[in-house]
């Protein structure tokens, strides 16, 4: 019978002959014809011909093609970090318990400043309790002040040293002050509005020449500034350059009076003009500048009372060479100023007020 060998090579039947000697084995080689791949079979399951022998799958074993490894792709760009995405405002509140306390610390009777005080000299209470204070530096703050200067036709001798004044106080400025300029004659003049600008200020006081009324309404320019300053949040300071009179004013002493009363966080100090003509003056007689030496020391009364009022200084210099002596005086008073910080011994954040007595 047939013998089928792999590949699908039929090999024929071979006649028996008579038993021999075996001869030495040999290694045979056998040359087998290149398989090819079987077409598909279109024969229906049990239908084979007579003369197929056993069947067997002697197709080649075909194995999945290896996947090719690949490098793993490169790691997205990291995103840009801003400080505000989207443009969106953040805030943060951290509540720390510390109060800041500004106080000014002047004699009684010169209102000089009074360095080198420390903490224990100091007593803070809040709502009746004792606080300790914890640190305590001396700072030089800027001022928020409006510089009103009586500028009318009365004599050269007064628009001269008001004017000398007023340089005066210009050359202390410091470039975070805040000053406005007002004059007054008949009624109030405004020349510039609060600015740090000194080039500004400079130009303002520069356009004082020539005065036209004679009246001094000092009453009604003050009233009218203490009313403006009422709008303005902070600490205040009026440097008034008069000579005091007050000749056609609609509003009365008393009334000036409780307008100073009833302005809160508001500083006065005055300054007296035409103190050497007065002087002069007394000798000849009185009365050659338009007012009576009464009129005068009716008027520094009156400024001094302004400044007592409010915490300020007052003078009546006689001399242009006492001027930087005044306004280094001013400064010391307006500018040097005690920080000092305790932590209170009430923690609660209630939001209620508290009285604080140094």
């Amino acid at each position: 019978m047939g013998v089928v060998l792999a590949g699908g090579v039929r090999v024929g039947a071979q006649t028996q002959q008579p038993a021999a000697p075996p001869a030495p084995t040999q290694p045979q080689t056998q040359t087998v014809p290149p398989q090819t791949t079987p077409a598909p079979s279109t024969q229906q399951p049990g239908a084979a011909g007579d003369d197929a022998g056993p069947q067997s799958d002697s197709g080649p074993i075909v194995l999945g093609k290896k996947k090719e490894e690949t490098a793993p792709p490169p790691p997205a760009p990291a995103e840009e970090k801003l400080a505000n995405p989207d443009g969106e405002v953040y805030s943060l509140r951290v509540d720390v318990p510390i109060v800041n306390l500004d106080v000014n610390v002047l004699l009684d009777k010169t209102h000089q400043f009074v360095p080198g005080l420390k903490p224990e000299n100091f007593l803070v209470v809040e709502d009746g309790v004792e606080q300790q204070v914890e640190t305590l530096r001396v700072t030089k703050t800027p001022i928020t002040a409006v510089l009103l200067l009586e500028f009318a036709a009365t004599s050269y001798a007064f628009v001269n040293d008001m004017q000398n004044a007023s340089v005066r106080f210009f050359q202390s400025l410091r470039p975070d002050d805040y000053v406005a300029v007002e004059t007054y004659d008949i009624r109030p003049h405004i020349l510039t509005d609060f600015t740090n600008d000194k080039e500004t200020i400079r130009e303002a006081l520069n356009s004082l020449v020539m005065p036209t009324f004679r009246d001094t309404n000092e009453f009604d320019a003050l009233y009218e500034t203490l009313d403006r300053l009422t709008r303005v949040e902070g600490r205040k300071y009026v440097i008034l350059i008069s000579s005091g009179r007050d000749t056609f004013s609609k509003i009365t002493l008393d009334e000036m009076l409780a307008k100073i009363k009833a302005t809160p966080n508001v500083t006065i100090f005055t300054i007296s003009t035409g103190g050497l003509a007065r002087q002069m003056g007394n000798v000849r007689g009185g009365g050659m500048f338009g007012g009576t030496g009464i009129d005068y020391l009716q008027g520094d009364n009156e400024m001094r009372t302004f400044a007592q009022m409010t915490g300020g200084l007052s003078y009546q210099p006689v001399f242009q060479g006492e001027l930087p002596d005044i306004f280094a005086q001013i400064n010391e008073s307006i500018r040097n100023e005690y920080v000092l910080t305790y932590k209170p011994t009430n923690t609660k954040n209630d939001g209620a007020f508290r009285k604080v007595k140094v």
